[in-house]
C-alpha cells in the first residue's frame, strides 16, 4: 500500500467552494513527500478563476452565517474541533510526510489547532461592544464581521495557521477564502472534508496555488474585505499595499530573528540548555519565532557552550516517522539550499562553527535535506546574526554588559519574541518590558497559551492572533445614537 492509500488522501484535490472540491479543469501541482520524494496527490493549480468562484461562494454564505447568534457559531466551531481532534493521528502524519516534520511535532500542532478553534468558539460568546447613557438617549457600539476575509497561511505550521485565521473570522461572522501554501496543501484540503459535515456551503473555502496566481487574485479581489498573511516580510509588504490599494484593513504575522537571553544566576544549566536547543531546533528551525540568537553571560559561558554543543551533537537527525528522530527534513530542496547557503555566509564572516554545517543522509529519505544542528559562535553584526535563515542554525553570543546586551537584543529589524532565563524577577520583568518583542517568555521558550496574544514589533507585523483581541480585527466597531424622541428645534427654528 502506497502512503497516499495509507493515509487515506485523495489521487486529486481541486479547489474547496460550497463545500465540494471541484474538478480539477486545468494545471495541478504535485504533493511530494518532503523527505522521501513520494507523489502524494496532485493538486489543482487555482488562479483568478477559482478565486473568484470562491469568493462569489462566501459573498453568498455571507447573510446567513453573519445572521447566526455567536452560540450558534460557536457550536460549529466545537462541532469542527471535536471532528478534527477524532481524525488528529492520521492529519498529523499526513503533515509529517508532506512536510517532513517529525510526527511528534506535527501531533503537537494538530491538538493546538483544536484549542484554538474551542478557544475562539468560547471567546465569540462573549466578544460585546459597549454601551454607555448619553442626554436623553443612550450609545451602543457593536461589533459586526467584515465581509469574506482572503486569508494566506505559510507551509512550516498548516495545521495551526489555518486554525489561527479561519477560527476567530468565522467566529466573528465573517466568511473566508483561504489558500494554503503550495508545500503545504494537504492537511488544509483534508481539513475541508470535516467542515463539509459541519458548516454551511460557502462559510469556508479552500483555493490552493500558488501566491503569484491564487495569491494574487485573492488580495485584489474587490469583494474581499480583509486580508491576513504570515510569512515573509517580503511578500507581506506586497499583501499590505494590496490592501492599502483598495483601503481595506490587513493583518500581518511575518518574520523573526528572536533573541534568547541566558543570566549568570540560573541554578539548571542542563535544563536551560535543553530549552536553548528546543528554541533553536523546534520546527527544524523553520518557525518564525525560533530563538536564532542565543546570548550567554561570560560568567557562564564556556560552560555552557559546552554542554550546547554536546547536546546539538546528541540530537538524533532522522525520517519524519521515526519515533526517536529529534531533527528531520526541511520542507523542500530551495529551502535546503537557502540553509547551506546562509551557512556558507557565516563562514565566510568569520564565525566559529562549533558543530554542524553540513548535509545528513536519511536511509530511506533520500529526497530530503537534513541539516544537522549548526550553532556559530558570532557577532550581533554578521548576516547570520541579521537575517532569518528558517533552519536549525544558531548564533551565539557572549556578553558581559547588561546595556549593552539589550542593544544588540534589539537590534535587528524584527520583534517578534524573546526567551530569556534568570532566578531575578526584578531583572526578569525588568528585560521583558524593555525588549522590543511581542512575546517575552521568561524561563520556558515558546510558553504560548491559548489567550495569550501573539504578533510582532517592528516588521515582524500587524495586529496579534491567538487571543482574544483577534477578534477585533477581523471586525468593524460600529456605532448607533438612541434618543428618546426628537430635541426642540434648534438649527433652523421656524420663524
Amino acid at each position: 500500500m502506497s502512503t497516499a492509500q495509507d493515509l487515506a488522501l485523495q489521487s486529486r484535490y481541486g479547489a474547496f467552494i460550497d463545500n465540494v472540491f471541484q474538478p480539477v479543469a486545468g494545471e495541478v501541482f504535485p504533493a511530494v513527500g518532503a523527505a522521501t520524494g513520494e507523489h502524494l496527490a496532485d493538486i489543482a493549480r487555482c488562479g483568478a478563476v477559482e478565486v473568484d468562484a470562491a469568493v462569489q461562494a462566501a459573498r453568498r454564505a455571507l447573510p446567513g452565517w453573519k445572521a447566526l447568534q455567536p452560540e450558534e457559531r460557536s457550536a460549529m466551531l466545537l462541532a469542527l474541533a471535536d471532528s478534527l481532534a477524532a481524525d488528529a493521528d492520521r492529519l498529523a502524519r499526513v503533515d509529517a510526510v508532506d512536510i517532513g516534520r517529525r510526527l511528534w511535532e506535527t501531533s503537537k500542532d494538530h491538538a493546538i489547532a483544536v484549542a484554538q478553534y474551542r478557544y475562539f468558539a468560547a471567546a465569540v460568546v462573549t466578544h460585546e461592544g459597549f454601551g454607555r447613557p448619553i442626554p436623553n438617549g443612550y450609545l451602543v457600539a457593536k461589533r459586526e464581521p467584515y465581509g469574506v476575509c482572503g486569508l494566506i497561511i505559510p507551509w512550516n505550521v498548516p495545521a495551526i495557521m489555518a486554525a489561527f485565521k479561519i477560527a476567530p473570522a468565522v467566529a466573528a461572522g465573517n466568511t473566508v477564502v483561504l489558500k494554503p501554501d503550495e508545500n503545504a496543501s494537504l492537511s488544509t484540503l483534508e481539513l475541508c472534508r470535516h467542515v463539509a459535515k459541519i458548516f454551511p456551503p460557502g462559510v469556508i473555502n479552500v483555493v490552493p496555488g500558488h501566491g503569484d496566481e491564487a495569491g494574487a487574485a485573492l488580495t485584489a479581489h474587490p469583494d474581499v474585505a480583509k486580508l491576513s498573511f504570515t510569512g515573509s516580510p517580503e511578500v507581506g509588504r506586497i499583501i499590505a499595499a494590496a490592501g492599502a490599494r483598495r483601503l481595506v484593513p490587513a493583518s500581518l504575522e511575518l518574520g523573526g530573528k528572536s533573541p534568547n537571553i541566558v543570566f549568570p544566576d540560573i541554578d539548571d544549566l542542563d535544563a536551560v540548555v535543553d530549552n536553548a536547543m528546543f528554541a533553536t531546533l523546534y520546527c527544524n528551525g523553520q518557525s518564525c519565532l525560533a530563538g536564532t540568537r542565543l546570548f550567554v553571560h561570560d560568567g557562564i559561558y564556556d560552560r555552557f557552550i559546552d554542554r550546547l554543543v554536546a547536546g546539538m551533537e546528541r540530537v538524533r537527525v532522522g525520517g519524519p516517522l521515526a519515533e526517536d528522530t529529534t531533527l528531520s527534513s526541511l520542507v523542500s530542496a530551495e529551502q535546503g539550499r537557502r540553509v547551506m547557503d546562509y551557512i556558507g555566509i557565516g563562514k565566510a564572516e568569520g564565525a566559529n562553527l562549533l558543530c554542524g554545517g553540513k548535509r545528513v543522509a536519511v536511509d530511506g529519505n533520500e529526497a530530503g535535506h537534513f541539516i544537522a544542528p549548526t550553532v556559530f559562535e558570532a557577532n550581533s553584526n554578521m548576516r547570520i546574526a541579521q537575517e532569518e535563515i528558517f533552519g536549525p542554525v544558531l548564533s551565539v553570543i557572549r556578553w558581559s554588559d547588561y546595556e549593552d546586551m539589550l542593544r544588540q537584543a534589539n537590534g535587528v529589524r524584527y520583534g517578534l519574541a524573546a526567551g530569556l532565563y534568570t532566578t531575578n524577577l526584578a531583572r526578569a520583568l525588568e528585560t521583558a518590558d524593555r525588549l522590543e518583542a511581542g512575546s517575552v517568555w521568561i524561563n520556558s521558550y515558546f510558553n504560548l497559551a491559548s489567550g495569550s496574544p501573539f504578533g510582532g514589533f517592528k516588521e515582524s507585523g500587524i495586529g496579534s492572533e491567538y487571543c482574544r483581541e483577534t477578534l477585533n480585527m477581523y471586525t468593524h466597531l460600529k456605532a448607533i445614537t438612541l434618543q428618546n424622541r426628537p430635541g426642540p428645534a434648534w438649527f433652523a427654528p421656524a420663524a
